[in-house]
């Protein structure tokens, strides 16, 4: 089969990790006879250098053709005294937008090769960590209505529709049904509205999941369980701006956030693929990055929108079998463990495909 794959590097350690993650792309294509064929675009901050925008027409364009978009990373201090609306991040929030990629799939599994790098007591860990957080994506305050005023005053409108909040509920269920059955919904329906209706619609959806347990929690106290008891945990189902912070808390506690891949999708099961990881603009360009959070996109690239499911769990292996080999870039290697780069790493996973 061919495959068209749409390729952001973007920006910082992007183009180093992305680059490691097609080699092992192309090594599933030639054992299992799949052509990937790639087509790079701009966005970002490069995109701000090279077009004077963060997202250049040309790459949504191109993405809307192409049968799925793997990205790498935005940002970074050199544009951060840029308007707001002319930043590396909102070339981020525009492609999502702009490809109706509203729901984020973002799994936080500990492996067991790197227990020791867990900040949690080996107690809480028990016998493994396995935590998909569900996170609706084009909605919220990141995509209200704006407002700012000098220096004296800002706004940022959060709000949601039911219908929002129907189908990003209905991924959550979905996802639950095919792990250990329980959704954990996280707002704060104590003092937001749009969290009430959240809460609202969630219940009406669950009526359809009767063998889906649900549980409600406010996000205070979801942040403090997930790292006092993350076993409570299978789905947990929320809004973009809690999402955004619980993903990171849920991906530190697993080790390295260089270790976690992200899915955003849309409908038809289109999605972009990203590591959830910035651009680490202090390591760019030194073969230092760790590439595996990007490698493990490729596989549920490969697995959710490419229906390759035998494929993606080649990688999985492959990157567990490397671990296990002892093999570790800088971010996951604990004191006396020999230290790798970025290309070398990506290099021992091809060769345990």
């Amino acid at each position: 089969m061919d495959y068209k794959i749409a390729v952001i590097k973007g920006d910082g350690i992007g183009p180093e990790i992305v680059g490691a993650s097609m080699k092992v792309l192309d090594k599933i294509g030639e054992k299992y006879n799949h052509r990937f064929n790639y087509q790079e675009v701009l966005a970002g901050g490069i995109a701000i250098d090279k077009t004077g925008s963060p997202l250049p027409q040309e790459t949504v364009d191109v993405c809307k053709k192409s049968d799925a978009v793997l990205l790498g990373a935005m940002g970074g201090p050199k544009w951060d005294d840029l308007p707001g609306d002319k930043r590396p991040e909102a070339g981020l929030l525009g492609i999502r937008k702009a490809l109706g990629l509203y729901a984020n799939l973002r799994p936080a599994m500990l492996f067991d090769e790197l227990r020791d790098a867990s900040p949690l007591k080996p107690e809480l860990i028990g016998d493994g960590l396995n935590v998909l957080v569900v996170r609706e994506l084009t909605g919220d305050v990141y995509f209200g209505e704006k407002h700012r005023d000098g220096d004296e005053y800002a706004s940022d409108l959060m709000n949601y529709s039911r219908m929002e909040v129907e189908r990003i509920a209905k991924i959550g269920f979905d996802a639950a049904m095919r792990r250990n059955k329980k959704v954990t919904c996280v707002d704060k329906a104590n003092v937001l509205e749009t969290s009430r209706l959240w809460r609202k619609i969630v219940t009406e959806v669950a009526e359809q999941y009767p063998e889906v347990e649900v549980d409600y929690l406010y996000v205070d106290n979801a942040a403090m369980q997930l790292v006092i008891n993350p076993h409570q945990f299978d789905v947990i189902l929320t809004g973009n701006l809690f999402g955004d912070i619980l993903s990171d808390e849920s991906s530190t506690i697993t080790g390295s956030i260089g270790m976690l891949p992200s899915a955003s999708l849309g409908e038809n099961n289109f999605g972009m693929y990203e590591p959830i990881h910035g651009s680490a603009p202090d390591i760019a360009g030194q073969d230092k990055a760790n590439p595996i959070a990007t490698v493990l996109s490729v596989a549920m690239m490969l697995r959710y929108t490419l229906g390759l499911e035998e494929e993606a769990k080649n990688i999985e292996s492959a990157v567990e079998a490397t671990l296990k080999q002892g093999w570790r870039t800088g971010d996951i290697a604990t004191k006396g463990e020999k230290v790798i780069g970025c290309q070398e790493m990506a290099q021992h996973i091809i060769e345990n495909l």
